[in-house]
């Protein structure tokens, strides 16, 4: 496997939804910041030609740039357009892969992007192999990967035996967020923080990731994952590997990659106890769910981490579609002083000092800390000091991601092992699991989720423009 950058940019799906909302998007942003200059060949089985995917990509910026308030760079775009190529057909149709063959004329190192339901992977892997498409490629996969343990092993096995290890580019878009790259970074450029992460100083975590809207038309999809696969399996637990990972032993996306792997064969495998399912009321209405589903809109799990570091600590992990924001916010309490010096130590609602990770939908890091209040008396308040605030101006996660599978970078994208390692942690509540609880929209969820994390304050629910407090 060459670590060149790639060539030529195929990605399968070029009229899906997908596209629209973040392909050609974060193809354009390219363009203008990087200067992207190569082959960009669409593949769908639509009956297009090229000259209605330039169209199609025309309106999908021109829509990015309605919502973002800006405008179209007319001569970036026009680049991007002219690099647009097209071809239709029928992914079981050998033809297909010949046509896209004779497409990459001379390139030599093409990115293969799967953006397209998983169960088509297995086809269009075999059917670049078959064309001579894929020898010296990379291929990059949308998640789910996977359904379950069983499926993701299979998936896995299918890009090996056509692709090499480090040419498979597992993209999880959550993982292109800057606020989850400062994790990692906040984490181990601080040598502050090193003395107090573990069980000694820990009590909890809790990380909370909520979505004010429904299913919004994709019933018939969501229908069929759940909240547990959609969300909690990956994102989630991607950002407790984040936070509960070792120091990496060097500076490399290796390293990164192996201590994530060891934290999630350190969690405990989840028991039908530690979860809770709800569904919003009116989801069964949604378009595409099947009649009395009891698919979960909403998860909450209590989960621990069998290692030297995290021994006891639990960690509170929720998500949920209806709920009462769109926000995505960590926080890590730590244990009280060992004594009582002063009456008002414990703070307002039993709060001990924190560390609190706003992800969206502004970013910021903050620790709260009690400061004496004027006078005599020995009383004060807590108070919490921003570290970092969002900044303008920052590449998409699509385009960050995109940009590092063209270049070879695997740092930001997701291994084999963390991914069949998950799996095992979710695999015994797939299916043996108590049903989904009705919930209001715009609540916090079912209130059976509070029993979870009782014994720890209760969840601490994110307060969206709020001054720091």
């Amino acid at each position: 496997m060459t670590t060149s950058r790639s060539d030529a940019l195929v990605f399968f799906g070029a009229t899906g939804d997908l596209a629209y909302k973040k392909i050609f998007p974060a193809l354009l942003a390219m363009v203008q910041r990087d200067g992207l200059d190569l082959p960009i060949i669409g593949v769908a089985h639509s009956g297009w030609n090229v000259k209605q995917l330039r169209q199609r990509a025309r309106d999908s910026v021109k829509q990015a740039a309605k919502d973002s308030g800006g405008k179209i760079d007319k001569a970036a775009f026009d680049r991007l357009s002219a690099q647009l190529q097209y071809v239709d057909g029928d992914y079981q149709d050998a033809a297909t892969f010949a046509r896209l063959k004779q497409a990459l004329g001379k390139a030599k190192r093409p990115l293969h992007y799967l953006a397209i339901p998983p169960s088509l992977f297995g086809t269009v892997v075999q059917g670049l192999q078959q064309a001579g498409c894929a020898k010296h490629a990379r291929v990059v996969v949308e998640k789910p990967f996977g359904h379950d343990l069983a499926s993701a092993q299979a998936l896995n096995q299918t890009l090996r035996s056509v692709f090499a290890d480090d040419a498979i580019f597992r993209i999880d878009h959550f993982l292109g967020k800057e606020a989850i790259m400062n994790i990692l970074y906040f984490r181990f450029a601080n040598s502050f923080l090193e003395p107090i992460w573990n069980r000694n100083n820990i009590a909890s975590v809790e990380v909370t990731l909520a979505e004010q809207f429904g299913v919004q038309g994709r019933g018939s999809f969501y229908d069929g994952t759940g909240c547990l696969r959609d969300v909690i399996q990956n994102h989630l637990l991607q950002i407790v590997a984040l936070l509960a990972m070792e120091p990496p032993a060097y500076q490399g996306f290796g390293a990164v990659h192996a201590e994530k792997a060891k934290v999630f064969q350190a969690m405990r495998p989840l028991q039908p106890d530690d979860l809770v399912r709800g569904q919003y009321r009116g989801y069964r209405k949604e378009p595409g769910v099947q009649k009395g589903s009891d698919v979960e809109t909403y998860c909450a799990l209590r989960l621990f981490i069998d290692s030297w570091r995290w021994g006891g600590v639990p960690w509170y992990l929720r998500s949920g579609k209806c709920l009462a924001d769109t926000v995505a916010e960590i926080t890590v309490e730590l244990k009280p002083p060992p004594q009582k010096l002063f009456d008002d130590a414990v703070t307002e609602a039993g709060r001990a000092n924190y560390v609190r990770f706003r992800l969206s939908p502004n970013t910021a890091v903050a620790l709260a800390a009690r400061v004496k209040r004027a006078g005599k008396e020995f009383i004060g308040d807590q108070r919490e000091l921003y570290l970092m605030e969002q900044e303008t101006g920052q590449e998409s996660p699509y385009e960050r991601l995109l940009g590092d599978a063209i270049a070879g970078d695997g740092a930001l994208f997701t291994r084999e092992a963390a991914v069949e390692a998950a799996w095992r942690v979710v695999e015994p509540v797939l299916h043996n699991h108590r049903p989904a609880i009705p919930y209001r929209a715009g609540s916090w969820g079912p209130k059976q989720a509070d029993a979870l994390i009782a014994a720890d304050g209760g969840w601490h629910n994110p307060v969206l423009d709020e001054p720091p407090r």
